[in-house]
């Protein structure tokens, strides 16, 4: 890093600088250090804001227990196709909580302000765009759509009813990505150039083979419903509780996992996205009726524009991985890489000093002895001491304490919001243009091509 980008570097990095790096001189970060990361506390319970949640499944009960550790937060009522999952709702919050299996009667309550959308990907679109119309705020799981088309209804209709709407890929609110975008744009990682992630799977869970309740029937579970205006099937439980493996209801690893990661990646970078998209993949493993692939590599070029440099970006996700599974996520510059886990990253330096050396795998071993006394002299006159250092090599590590939750930020975000008119952290245009990408890695995959994509427009081209 030049003495330029050094003091631009210390210019931007703001906020919680001083509790990370402590009193000592930037140069002490020439040796390894970790740091904790401190979330800003920002509660007001000055307002009750009554909730319901249409789709109790696992995302569905997962965003209500947390949505309730947010002061002033109340749980009301719960719709859901499946009785089972409404006869849960009042096993764990209490026979007073309205069910129903027909979102609209919940929509219809005046006593709810805002509803949390956990159903199938296929229902995210509808139910979003007619809980805003009815007036409440709309906290929508990721993806937020399953059709680029319906993203742009979504957009039109939080524009129009003025709704807040957010969008749940909780990462963008974590305190550990808020950090690491200041010391990206603080340039402490060089010119970005290259982004590479994983995020691979060796568990049959993990590869959507999702329970499946002894007492599902047409009875309990009300499945044309659940099929909205796709094929008409006959009744099969399998495709209502593993529905991620169909792309009649989901968007497939892209949708589920691939969108978590371009969210991030748009957060600290600041971009909108990609320009091309090319992606393939294998049904290898889990071949249990789905026909979604269960390994998925994407490659998507980012153009130059005003917030970044031109860069690559390639995805993996693999659920036949014999090694067990892992994943990281790195975003690699000239000067070092940022490697991201869920909540800690990792920034690693390696920069190189301005005299390119000799000696090594180099020509210079080729010279006569006479010749590498002369390229020696020339060499010495040419850089100084300080040129001449060995490259720098530094690591640090920062993470959010112990039991931090970056869903439950999320919420917070969301339900601040909805009492102060703040913007929320991931919008219906954020949302789209995290889904966008997602969802063209699935065509590029089923085409067998690469696609264009207009970032700013939000639409293939």
């Amino acid at each position: 890093m030049s003495n330029h980008s050094r003091r631009k570097f210390l210019r931007n990095l703001g906020g919680t600088t001083a509790a990370i790096l402590g009193a000592g001189p930037l140069a002490a970060m020439s040796m390894e250090h970790a740091h904790i990361l401190q979330p800003v506390t920002r509660i007001s319970a000055n307002d009750k804001i009554r909730i319901g949640c249409i789709g109790m499944g696992i995302m569905g009960f997962g965003d209500v227990q947390t949505a309730l550790k947010v002061p002033g937060v109340e749980f009301v009522a719960a719709a859901d196709l499946y009785d089972g999952h409404l006869a849960k709702v009042k096993e764990v919050y209490g026979n007073n909580i309205f069910t129903t299996r027909d979102y609209r009667e919940l929509l219809n309550r005046k006593d709810i302000d805002a509803v949390i959308v956990a159903t199938p990907d296929h229902w995210h679109d509808t139910i979003s765009i007619d809980a805003m119309e009815k007036g409440k705020a709309v906290y929508c799981e990721k993806p937020m759509v399953q059709q680029i088309a319906e993203g742009h209804k979504v957009i039109a209709t939080q524009q129009r009813t003025k709704a807040v709407f957010q969008v749940g890929s909780q990462r963008v609110s974590s305190v550990s990505l808020a950090e690491a975008r200041k010391r990206y744009l603080a340039g402490e990682i060089g010119r970005l150039n290259v982004v590479e992630a994983r995020m691979d799977r060796h568990d049959a869970l993990g590869a959507w083979q999702y329970s499946i309740p002894p007492d599902a029937s047409p009875q309990t579970l009300d499945f044309d419903a659940f099929l909205k205006d796709t094929a008409k099937v006959p009744f099969d439980p399998v495709r209502f509780f593993r529905w991620r493996n169909y792309r009649a209801y989901g968007t497939g690893i892209p949708g589920d996992l691939f969108v978590h990661l371009i969210s991030g990646l748009h957060f600290i970078t600041g971009s909108l996205g990609p320009e091309r998209v090319y992606a393939s993949g294998n049904l290898v493993q889990w071949k249990d009726g789905r026909d979604v692939p269960d390994v998925v590599v994407a490659i998507f070029d980012y153009p130059e524009t005003k917030q970044h440099p031109a860069f690559q970006m390639t995805l993996r996700v693999n659920f036949a991985d014999g090694s067990g599974g892992g994943e990281y996520t790195r975003l690699i510059g000239t000067e070092g890489v940022m490697e991201l886990g869920w909540e800690d990253f990792r920034i690693k330096k390696h920069r190189l000093p301005e005299a390119p050396g000799y000696g090594g795998w180099d020509t210079y071993n080729t010279f006569t002895k006479d010749m590498q006394e002369t390229f020696v002299k020339q060499y010495n006159a040419k850089y100084t001491d300080e040129q001449r250092k060995p490259a720098q090599v530094s690591e640090n590590s920062y993470r959010a304490p112990q039991g931090y939750d970056s869903r439950l930020d999320h919420f917070i975000n969301f339900f601040e919001s909805m009492r102060s008119g703040k913007p929320v952290v991931e919008d219906a245009s954020f949302g789209l243009r995290a889904a966008g990408p997602a969802l063209l890695t699935n065509e590029s995959y089923f085409r067998r091509e690469p696609l264009k994509w207009d970032a700013e427009k939000m639409q293939i081209v």
